[in-house]
């Protein structure tokens, strides 16, 4: 027997996973969806929140699987900086420090 998820979970469930995902549309269309069904909008943040938090732990922990391999490299190498291709576009990062 088939059970078919009502309309409004299935859009909670895309928007959280666009969200987690990075996904360039970052599911403003699930948003509009879940406000013609109804959806609180404090249900709709507390699903943005948990996504974020989540898309915020999987980066946290590429990043530490990443200083850790690093910090072999560099250990192996006496590497002192990774070569960043030039002339790529970026932003500071919240300390000043340039990605380029």
């Amino acid at each position: 027997m088939s059970m078919d998820l009502h309309p409004s979970i299935v859009a909670l469930v895309s928007l959280a996973a666009n969200i987690a995902a990075n996904h360039p549309k970052q599911g403003l269309c699930q948003v509009d969806k879940l406000k013609q069904y109804g959806v609180a909008q404090e249900q709709i943040a507390a699903v943005v929140e948990i996504a974020r938090h989540i898309r915020d732990e999987a980066a946290q922990s590429l990043d530490a699987s990443f200083d850790e391999a690093y910090r072999k490299e560099n250990a192996k190498s006496k590497l002192s900086a990774i070569a960043v291709a030039e002339g790529a576009c970026c932003t500071p990062t919240k300390s000043g420090q340039s990605c380029c």
